[in-house]
Parts: structure tokens; C-alpha cells; sequence
């Protein structure tokens, strides 16, 4: 896969999408590239989706954690920065984890893309062309969707920038109006994306699965779950995912591509993430498991030591991610991939719909094959309120350890109404104008028609 990458990511010409037109939010100088002039023929299209992917590296490369885990309860930190901000919910306008630059330079390359292929193709009924225009809008739609859940209200902007006649100070749109586009970008994806690549390619490029899954997170944000049910299904009755055995588990992260996996950013020597730097490096990484985490653990969980270094109090490295026994003091870059999403998201996001419409054979069927992987007994009703007061708690739980450190764990707390109840007792947090990041400082001074999100003027 790693030279697949390479060739992929890594040999990108993109001139113009490398450009300052990708600033626009932040009023910088338009670029003088001419998208109209860059696409002629069907390689040119391809070079422009693969520009997109490249800058979906740059956008994941540290922030996943941050945006995800950070603010949560299961991870701690003794480091200063966003770590520390983050975990003391303390942000600011000027912390790293509030800017949104790398955002508009995905959104940027997609517009140019979603503008110019039809063009390439014109005239001609071309399957290449739909599936291209898929992969750009699904790209597209996934970065709006992951902006509403940090910022809220963010600008939304459709076109490329390429003429000085066009307005360069944008104002934020309602997250209603911004989930509206990310749904029918999706959709577009979900209807016009391949099922699968096959090889090396497959997972790093967005898909009909990829397209699902996304469209499933996004319903359960909006708590309209039989529509999550719907998307889900999709993707649990697809033969090619499947769950791992509990003895490959690492495998989803430390290799990846595998079964379960169904959309990960890939990296791979030269294009370079920094999962080491916040999960593994020697004793000191930026976060490892907290108290709380670990005290939340079922005795014979199985993943338990797959998922930290036990022999440790407290302890110092994350497993999860490399593989037990890896042992690396060095901060050098990652070139493991980062799931995005896999099989076992969806089934307990599936799970969470069905408990909230009081489907609970259902909604324990999908729970419980998560568990006896884990080497964990059954739940039924009762169990599942006696532990964790309900069903819906109980699923919540499980994601916890199960897709721990992996980006969801405080978009779960947002969703589900529980950050605040967790996290006042942790950091403080009691108001729920906070649950938004600020508004990054250089972006509020380069254009006028931003304001502040409120709990930070």
C-alpha cells in the first residue's frame, strides 16, 4: 500500500490548489489560476481529486485527536498547547486546534474539481467522470459536516475562487443550511462512488461505504435515526466488511485496509502523520488513557491490553495503534493510516438508533456481537440499566472502549447531550455555547463580516 500511496498523494502537481485561493476565508490574494485552463482530459480530473486527498492529509494529521478526543474524559495529558488547553477547557482563539485553514484548502480543491470535471467530460456519458465528481463531493461533504461539529456556524462556500469580482469576505452559515449541502454531497458519493477498489487503493479512496458511513454519523447527529438505520444497514449487509478477530484488532490501525476498516486518511513515509507524537513516543506522548478510562474497562475485556501497556502505573504508551510491544522513543513522524471510520462504528451507531425507537432485540443483537469479540458476556435490559442506566448508555459505553482514542469520543458527548454532565467535574465545563471551538484569531482580523462564536467574545 505504501508506495500506492505514494504515487497517489505524493506526485500531485497542483499549483493552483497549493495556491493562496484556498485562504480565501483569511483575505488572502486570489490566485491567478485558471481551473477552466488546468482541466482538458480525464487525467487531469483525476490529478485534481487527488489533490483533494492530499490536503485531507494535512487536515487529519494531528487535529483528529485534538477535535475528537481532547476535550473528553478518556484520555489525560501533561503536555502545554492544545493538549493542555483542550483538556482544561481552556481554548482560545489562538490555540492550533482553532483554525480551520487546512478545512477551506480541501473545501477549495473540491470546488475546483466539482467545477471543471463535467467539463472534462462534457458531451459523453462517462462512468469515470461520475465516480471522480463522487470522491470530490464526498470529500467536500466530509469536511463540512466535521466543521459544523467543531465551529457550528461556519462559512459555506460552493464555488472556487478565481476572479477578483467575487466576494472574498463571506459570511458563517446556519449548521442547518451547511448539513444540508454535506448530506447531498454524500448522497451524490453514496449514489456515484464505486463499492470497491480492490487493493492496494482500497479504503484511502472514498467509496459507497465511506459515503454511508459519513451519512449514518451525520444522521445520528440529528437524531433522526431511522435514517441512520437506513444508511447503516447498507453498510452492515455489504459482505466486504466484516469484523476482525480479536487477535488482529491491532491490525486495523498498525496495517490497515483490513475488512473492517472503511475509510481511512493514508499516509505512508513521505506523507507523514503524528499518531506517535500523540500517543506513543517513550513515556511522554500527549495523551495517554486517564483514570476514569481505565477504571471504566470491564475486568476480562480483552482489548484491555491491546489498547495500553498494563505492565504501567500509570501508564505511558498507547498500544492501540502500533501493535503490543511497541516500543519507540522517538518523535519521528507516522506513516500509519488513520481510520476515519470502520465496521464497528457504524454497528453501534446502528445500535444507538434502534435503542432510541425501543427496537431493543435489535439494538442488543448488534451491541453484544461488539462484546463477545471483546470476550465479554451478553447484555440484555436489565443488565444494561442495572450497569449504565440504560440501553442507550450502555451502547454509548461500549463505543467508548471500543473506538477509544480514535476520534469520536467527544462528537459522542456533543451528540448524546452528555458532555457537560461528564466534563464539569473533570474541567468545568457548564455552558453549552462552549461546546463549539473559538473562531481562530488571524481568520476574525482578515475578515470583517466574521463575528466570534459567543461564548468567546
Amino acid at each position: 500500500m505504501k508506495k500506492t500511496i505514494i504515487y497517489i498523494f505524493g506526485t500531485v502537481a497542483m499549483t493552483f490548489a497549493m495556491s493562496s485561493c484556498s485562504d480565501f476565508l483569511d483575505k488572502d490574494p486570489i490566485s491567478s489560476f485558471s481551473g477552466q485552463g488546468y482541466y482538458k482530459k480525464p487525467a487531469d480530473a483525476q490529478a485534481g481529486v487527488n489533490g483533494i486527498y492530499n490536503s485531507l492529509q494535512s487536515l487529519f494529521r494531528i487535529n483528529f485527536a485534538y477535535w475528537g478526543e481532547g476535550r473528553a474524559d478518556n484520555v489525560t495529558t501533561r503536555h502545554s498547547g492544545d493538549p493542555f488547553a483542550l483538556q482544561q477547557n481552556q481554548l482560545t482563539p489562538i490555540i492550533t486546534s482553532a483554525r480551520w485553514d487546512n478545512f477551506y484548502t480541501l473545501i477549495s480543491r473540491a470546488n475546483y474539481a466539482i467545477k471543471y470535471i463535467p467539463e472534462v467530460f462534457a458531451g459523453e456519458e462517462s462512468a469515470f467522470g461520475r465516480e471522480l465528481m463522487g470522491q470530490a463531493r464526498g470529500l467536500r461533504g466530509l469536511a463540512y459536516f466535521y466543521l459544523v461539529r467543531i465551529w457550528g456556524d461556519v462559512p459555506l462556500v460552493t464555488e472556487p475562487y478565481e476572479s477578483t469580482d467575487q466576494n472574498l469576505f463571506v459570511e458563517r452559515n446556519s449548521v442547518a443550511d451547511v448539513l444540508k449541502l454535506a448530506i447531498e454531497d454524500l448522497e451524490y458519493a453514496a449514489e456515484n462512488c464505486v463499492i470497491s477498489y480492490g487493493g492496494e487503493r482500497n479504503r484511502v479512496f472514498f467509496t459507497k461505504g465511506a459515503a454511508n458511513a459519513f451519512l449514518t454519523q451525520i444522521a445520528m447527529w440529528q437524531k433522526q435515526y431511522e435514517k441512520a438505520i437506513e444508511y447503516a444497514t447498507k453498510i452492515t449487509d455489504d459482505s466486504q466488511y466484516n469484523l476482525t478477530s480479536i487477535a488482529e484488532w491491532n491490525t486495523i490501525f498498525h496495517k490497515g485496509a483490513v475488512s473492517e476498516s472503511i475509510f481511512e486518511v493514508g499516509y505512508n513515509e513521505v506523507q507523514t502523520n503524528s499518531l506517535r507524537v500523540l500517543y506513543a513516543i517513550g513515556s511522554d506522548p500527549d495523551y495517554v488513557p486517564s483514570n476514569r478510562f481505565i477504571a471504566s474497562i470491564e475486568q476480562d475485556d480483552k482489548r484491555k491490553p491491546l489498547i495500553y501497556d498494563i505492565t504501567q502505573n500509570p501508564p505511558k504508551k498507547i498500544w492501540k495503534f502500533f501493535g503490543v510491544g511497541f516500543n519507540d522513543e522517538s518523535a519521528d513522524p507516522s506513516s500509519n493510516n488513520i481510520v476515519l471510520t470502520r465496521l464497528a462504528d457504524i454497528m453501534l451507531l446502528k445500535a444507538e438508533a434502534h435503542a432510541n425507537l425501543n427496537q431493543t432485540n435489535e439494538a442488543l443483537e448488534l451491541l453484544n456481537s461488539i462484546r463477545r469479540r471483546a470476550g465479554l458476556g451478553n447484555l440484555d435490559v436489565s443488565s444494561a440499566n442495572s450497569r449504565y442506566g440504560d440501553l442507550v448508555s450502555a451502547i454509548l459505553h461500549e463505543r467508548s472502549i471500543e473506538l477509544c482514542f480514535e476520534g469520536h469520543r467527544w462528537f459522542d458527548l456533543v451528540r448524546t447531550g452528555k458532555a457537560i454532565n461528564i466534563m464539569r467535574p473533570i474541567n468545568g465545563l457548564s455552558d453549552e455555547k462552549n461546546l463549539v471551538w473559538p473562531i481562530a484569531e488571524n481568520a476574525i482580523i482578515r475578515n470583517p463580516k466574521l463575528q466570534q462564536n459567543e461564548f468567546y467574545k
